[in-house]
């Protein structure tokens, strides 16, 4: 996908904005967490920046192919993940990996990487910045589009499997779009993650969290369910067929590792962000017995040409893998406030 000819202006008009801050060409700003974390950007924007690359990518006005993925390890990946966004003028690469057994073994964490961002006019650098956070804040931004359109808004109890750094993102503002929330119950197969988010998140969420007991549990007492785990290799599904009933949403960050076959393909709605990103997933190992029929990609949901939940009793599941777009959307944003703020330190090139 080019840049059009209608755009050229502004977009050199942004490239002439930036050399005010940066010398491009001969430095580039680089942003560790720290400096990510430090930039003031609020969970709306973040959902509005989100939701737009959901609804752009559908429209089909990036260029962004599907990740390209590396498993060096049973349970591990590298993802390579590009996208040009020529209506925001950004272009860049996530490189991220995810290693389970990280903290175990070296006392890491299990998800890192970075995200280099260019200048689409040259193809200079611009900037390298952590992708830890980025990838946070924009996974957990997605789910919240997607549970704006497909859960009920009169929902009143919600889920979350996974109380890591993610699912801790995702309980901190899921108020933001089911704001009738009265519980949201946390499960995590180690028990002091859990314990953890409760104490720690507690006083700020006005929903009582309740720590469930197992994911039987959680799933049968939560209208929405959320997870955030690990996208394991291989069918070994915990959650059982039988214990979701009509009207749930269920909303995945890791594909199909948690449920039994039979609740994706019997979902009245299965939606995804990226259809072509299935696909290449397929070929990873992912879906071993296939994906179901798609019905919709969030974006098309979000941009209205797609309807969302038409009725309480639908079964509803919505597999966000993630994508570039959403992670440009967002990067645009922080570098441009990073400029402003004068945060972050210059390196020559």
């Amino acid at each position: 996908m080019r840049l059009p000819d209608d755009l050229r202006p502004a977009a050199e008009k942004y490239r002439a904005w930036i050399t005010g801050f940066l010398a491009i060409g001969k430095e580039i700003l680089y942003l560790s967490q720290d400096d990510v974390k430090s930039i003031p950007v609020t969970p709306h924007e973040i959902r509005s920046l989100a939701e737009k690359a959901l609804v752009a990518y559908s429209a089909k006005q990036v260029d962004m192919p599907p990740k390209i993925a590396l498993h060096p390890i049973r349970d591990t990946f590298f993802h390579a993940m590009p996208a040009y966004v020529p209506g925001e003028f950004a272009a860049g690469l996530k490189w991220g990996s995810c290693y389970p057994g990280n903290m175990k073994t070296f006392g890491y964490p299990q998800a890192q990487g970075l995200i280099i961002y260019n200048d689409h006019l040259s193809g200079m650098p611009l900037a390298v910045m952590d992708c830890k956070y980025v990838t946070e804040i924009r996974t957990a931004a997605v789910t919240y589009t997607a549970a704006r359109y497909l859960a009920p808004k009169e929902t009143e109890t919600a889920g979350m499997i996974g109380c890591g750094v993610e699912g801790r993102q995702h309980v901190k503002n899921l108020e933001t779009v089911l704001p009738n929330l009265k519980r949201i119950y946390i499960y995590d197969i180690v028990e002091k993650a859990a314990d953890a988010l409760l104490a720690d998140l507690q006083p700020a969420v006005k929903a009582s969290i309740v720590k469930a007991s197992g994911y039987e549990e959680l799933v049968k007492n939560s209208s929405v369910i959320i997870s955030a785990t690990v996208a394991a290799e291989g069918y070994s599904p915990v959650i059982r067929d039988e214990w979701i009933g009509g009207g749930k949403t269920i909303l995945l960050c890791e594909g199909h590792t948690l449920y039994e076959d039979a609740v994706y393909k019997r979902a009245d709605k299965y939606v995804v962000d990226s259809r072509e990103q299935v696909e290449q997933f397929v070929q990873y190992g992912f879906y071993p017995f296939g994906h179901p029929e798609i019905y919709a990609e969030t974006g098309e949901i979000a941009a209205g040409k797609a309807a969302g939940r038409e009725s309480p009793g639908e079964l509803i599941v919505g597999n966000n893998f993630g994508m570039a777009v959403e992670d440009m959307f967002v990067v645009r944003a922080l570098f441009d406030r990073a400029l402003e703020k004068n945060i972050g330190a210059r390196l020559p090139l």
